[in-house]
């Protein structure tokens, strides 16, 4: 299978850092619906939209702009990046999802995580304490509704199914990844039940997830499942243009802004001066910044550490321009995606005992 490569983005509403003055959420959205067009022009594998629920994002129903997307759009797979099942209902991500998923012709897919903002939690009247348990207990449902209907379930924090028709039912089974951050039990979770896993690397040296991607791949052995068949992807921030001059350039105002604005909890804002922003870009670094070669050269060093089979670039995060974001994708499409499928399949060849 060829190495993937994908975009995706939590579409935050940051105060343009020369204006001042955040796009509305109508603009974000529709400007979202255009670059997962431009993504599926460029031939990209994957477009991916977070899900927040503050006034500082866009998007706070996931589904919804992916069945809009679906629309204009041929072949890119469409996915949450994530969906906050824990204070979520595991039936209504599942129809949400079944329904996208026909809409599209088979492209939806579900990244699943506990949610690492809060917000949602008392929104929907979830007890903070209740965390763990909750998404342990909501991903079992999730599960259990895509391999069958109708549905008997049982959980503590959830009223039970007997005998639920859960409807539409989809054409095929709908991928569920789990994602994860820095969290060894949620590895342990997603290799146990053997589900593809989502890697969040933001910041730091890459190379310290190292452990993680090992243990994922160790627990899935020792729980019968096969490693070699279990899907890993690497996302993390970037941008690229022609230069590395020019890709910070553009972005680090941006993305400097939406740190303070958009990171974590409301009030709580990550400085991100310029040197601290390059250093990420350096080679050991997290960000997928620079230069198409850069790019390429940072995907093709990390395959040879984890092995993994998609890489998923948080793209201009903090509203860099339309514009500027359009060419991103396209050189993403036209210059980097070739490049490393070409690599990729040629070191898998060889390792095999293959051709290229």
């Amino acid at each position: 299978m060829a190495f993937e490569l994908g975009i995706y983005h939590f579409g935050e509403l940051t105060p343009d850092p020369v204006t001042g003055r955040p796009p509305t959420p109508g603009v974000r959205l529709r400007q979202l619906v255009e670059q997962a067009k431009a993504a599926d022009e460029a031939g990209l594998d994957v477009f991916a939209v977070g899900e927040h629920h503050r006034t500082d994002f866009a998007v706070s129903a996931p589904a919804v702009v992916l069945a809009a997307m679906a629309e204009h759009t041929r072949d890119i797979r469409l996915s949450s990046a994530v969906t906050v099942l824990s204070s979520d209902d595991p039936v209504r991500v599942f129809q949400q999802f079944a329904t996208v998923d026909l809409l599209s012709g088979g492209r939806a897919e579900i990244i699943a995580g506990r949610g690492s903002y809060i917000e949602s939690f008392p929104l929907f009247g979830h007890d903070l304490g209740d965390y763990a348990q909750l998404f342990a207990e909501k991903l079992d449902l999730l599960l259990r509704l895509r391999a069958e209907n109708p549905v008997s379930w049982q959980g503590s924090l959830r009223p039970p199914l007997a005998d639920g028709d859960i409807t539409p039912r989809p054409d095929r089974e709908i991928p569920v990844w789990i994602a994860v951050g820095g969290t060894p039990a949620s590895v342990v979770r997603a290799g146990r039940l053997g589900l593809p896993l989502s890697l969040a690397i933001i910041g730091g040296n890459y190379r310290q997830f190292a452990p993680f991607v090992d243990l994922y791949r160790r627990t899935a052995a020792e729980s019968g499942h096969d490693p070699a068949r279990l899907k890993i992807s690497v996302n993390s921030p970037g941008f690229v243009a022609a230069t590395h001059r020019e890709a910070v350039e553009i972005s680090h105002p941006y993305f400097q802004a939406g740190w303070m604005a958009n990171h974590h909890q409301r009030g709580q804002g990550v400085p991100m001066p310029k040197a601290a922003y390059e250093a990420q870009a350096s080679p050991s670094g997290a960000f997928f910044l620079g230069s198409t070669q850069e790019v390429i050269d940072k995907i093709l060093a990390q395959h040879e550490l984890f092995g993994h089979d998609r890489m998923m670039i948080q793209l201009g995060f903090g509203d860099v321009p339309q514009k500027e974001m359009m060419k991103a994708i396209e050189l993403l499409g036209s210059e980097v995606a070739p490049v490393v499928r070409r690599e990729i399949a040629a070191r898998t060849a060889t390792a095999t005992g293959g051709t290229s």
